[in-house]
């Protein structure tokens, strides 16, 4: 039997109450997922907890609110419902991991990247941050999933069912960084049917999960290397098929599932699961900056951020506009370029010397060394392009033996494609 009933979102009472009062959209928590479309948990280098501080003291709530009686607990929940998120483009260093996040945002079909490194380095930082340049995605007006007018073979069936009625409606968005916390119920990750409404009312009921939230957009794990395995199998199932299907006492339903995973670890806390560390296709390495003016200029950055978060922003909004622009750029120009058989020689001959398995690999490094041109620019791919990406995609899927401790040797690459 396939689901052609209604769709509920789930709602807790203290949401409808904010919503009610304020008329402001709730916030963000850590114990279910977020849209990060310019607001969520702020974030900046060593910020994740000064932010709504920094909300609440660096904007003007308004003179109304502070002549009532409860001004303060106003004032806070306007503060929290208007979290400012630290700038991409403020990020001190970090250059690679940033890249990597930038040809996801260029390139879906890359497969996504792992961001490994210590305790404050911006990691989360960055994801949330680049919340703000992505470009807006064509949806279908009040589909739950944000399903792609353009592709009929991968609607949900709602809109499946408004497609043979007339021409879908739609709109533009900006797509999405939702949140998978760690201690997610399989339900929540991957969406529950309601047996209780089907067995009383007849009712078939739907209630999407953070998979839905996440179609054609980023979906974003801290701490992935401390996931449940059952989580694990749901993000490789959905990631495999790009569809996302719940089955419970004969009834299922469906819906795509084609998401970007950020994940972020310290490796200090355990490593991930081989299953899905072969299923991202990006990996990189981050740690403290070492240069002593690099350290002084994310000191300065971050306090100036504490103090006033809407003057700090303003100052990096032009930049990000800028990185928003060369990134629809390189979108359009993507198709176009080219990658002649020498370089694909070159692609082949790295994945064998470096002993990675299958061919995951080498497919991963042309599709990532296309993006990297289109956003550099350039019309075809060059050597450097083939490095950028083998530097990304290698290091992790390189096999081990007893006599050989697996260190990726940049240099090594380098001297193959030169």
């Amino acid at each position: 039997m396939r689901i052609t009933g209604v769709i509920r979102e789930r709602r807790s009472s203290a949401e409808t109450a904010f919503e009610a009062g304020s008329g402001e959209a709730p916030d963000s928590r850590r114990g279910g997922p977020s849209a990060q479309n310019g607001r969520g948990k702020g974030s900046g280098t060593g910020q994740d907890r000064d932010s709504s501080k920094a909300s609440a003291g660096g904007k003007n709530l308004g003179t109304s609110a502070a002549e009532g009686g409860t001004a303060g607990s106003f004032a806070l929940n306007l503060a929290r419902s208007k979290r400012l998120l630290y700038p991409f483009a403020a990020i001190v260093g970090q250059e690679k991991m940033k890249r990597a996040l930038i040809l996801n945002a260029i390139n879906p079909s890359i497969g996504g990247v792992l961001i490994r490194g210590e305790k404050g380095t911006a990691k989360s930082t960055a994801v949330r941050g680049l919340a703000e340049v992505l470009p807006g995605i064509e949806v279908v007006v009040g589909c739950r999933f944000g399903c792609d007018p353009r592709d009929s073979e991968m609607l949900c069936w709602e809109c499946a069912e408004r497609l043979k009625e007339g021409v879908l409606p739609t709109e533009v968005r900006p797509m999405r960084v939702v949140d998978l916390p760690v201690g997610a119920t399989e339900d929540r990750v991957v969406g529950s049917l309601d047996m209780e409404r089907a067995l009383r009312g007849g009712e078939r009921a739907f209630e999407p999960g953070v998979l839905a939230e996440a179609n054609r957009g980023i979906l974003y794990v801290d701490e992935i290397n401390l996931l449940d395995d059952y989580v694990v199998d749901a993000l490789l199932d959905a990631a495999a098929m790009g569809m996302n299907v719940v089955e419970r006492e004969g009834v299922s339903a469906s819906h795509p599932a084609s998401f970007i995973i950020v994940g972020s670890m310290n490796p200090e806390e355990g490593e991930l699961r081989p299953q899905l560390l072969d299923r991202i296709a990006l990996q990189v390495e981050v740690e403290g900056i070492s240069d002593v003016e690099q350290r002084v200029e994310i000191i300065e950055r971050s306090n100036a951020f504490s103090k006033d978060p809407v003057k700090f922003r303003e100052e990096f909004e032009a930049e990000n506009r800028r990185l928003t622009s060369r990134i629809v750029a390189a979108k359009k120009a993507l198709p176009r370029i080219a990658v002649g058989r020498s370089d694909r020689l070159k692609i082949a001959k790295i994945a064998v010397e470096f002993g990675v398995d299958g061919h995951r690999a080498d497919i991963m490094i042309e599709r990532t060394a296309r993006t990297n041109a289109a956003f550099e620019g350039r019309e075809r791919v060059e050597a450097a392009d083939i490095v950028a990406a083998a530097e990304m995609v290698l290091p992790h899927r390189m096999r081990k033996t007893p006599f050989d401790d697996g260190e990726f040797s940049p240099d090594r690459l380098r001297s193959m494609v030169a």
